[in-house]
């Protein structure tokens, strides 16, 4: 009877199960990429040094340079850019909170996402916006980014069973797709609408897909990034008004 009651007392522990997928997302409304410039790292490593008379001389920014900067370039693969896989699975997390049966601490244990980045396809386009910095006055400057009209990327999911199920994860990825979006102005953060994006079965058929897949992958995204398109008419103008203002510095 002492052996029976011993046996009654173990506890039994069900080892965890992994399944894989890989969806597409393609974008429904523009992304901005943000990366933060290297100058702006290695300040933050050691610490800036105040600016002499010549420093202030010169134009405030290089609009070239960053767009350049903003963009996530990866070394190899069939796309120059790459979209920070955290950034898909922070939106998929953020969305649990409007979506019925899951959690956002649950979601960010069950859900994983390997490696750093997914190619990612689109031309890219130099845009200037007028923004807010973070200082307590709100002191209005001008930001170049690197923009994408149209996206899209492949990415891989890995996720617990029976906690997860595929149609689980397909749900709140599209749920994260319509609530949160990914980049900057993205429909998270409420003020604007960019970064929305629609999801894919791998092997699925789509003419926007195979498009991107096609026209907007590496040699594309390196020929945009020496040679930059402005995405619109204000951008435009400011360059025209950047150069002129550099030939008149020169003189």
């Amino acid at each position: 009877m002492a052996v029976k009651k011993a046996e009654a007392g173990v506890i039994h522990v069900t080892p965890l199960k992994q399944a894989t997928t890989r969806l597409r997302i393609i974008g429904v409304e523009p992304l901005f990429q943000n990366r933060m410039a290297s100058k702006v790292k290695q300040i933050l490593l050691v610490g800036g040094r105040k600016k002499t008379a010549a420093d202030r001389a010169h134009i405030k920014h290089d609009p070239i340079q960053e767009f350049r900067d903003s963009a996530e370039i990866v070394p190899d693969g069939p796309t120059a850019l790459g979209l920070r896989v955290v950034a898909v699975k922070t939106a998929m997390c953020t969305a649990a909170l409007e979506t019925a049966g899951i959690t956002k601490t649950s979601a960010q244990r069950l859900i994983f996402m390997p490696g750093d980045f997914a190619p990612l396809y689109g031309t890219p386009q130099l845009r200037m916006d007028v923004v807010r910095q973070a200082d307590i006055s709100r002191t209005p400057d001008i930001r170049s980014r690197c923009f994408l009209p149209t996206w899209g990327a492949e990415i891989g999911i890995r996720f617990i069973t029976p906690q997860l199920s595929l149609l689980s994860v397909v749900s709140l990825l599209c749920n994260a797709g319509i609530l949160v979006g990914v980049g900057d102005y993205r429909q998270e953060k409420g003020k604007a609408g960019f970064g929305t994006f629609r999801v894919l079965a791998e092997d699925e058929d789509d003419q926007e897909w195979d498009a991107l897949v096609q026209n907007h992958g590496r040699e594309a995204q390196e020929a945009a990034l020496r040679e930059p398109v402005y995405a619109d008419r204000d951008t435009a103008d400011l360059m025209e008004f950047y150069e002129a203002e550099k030939l008149r510095r020169a003189a």
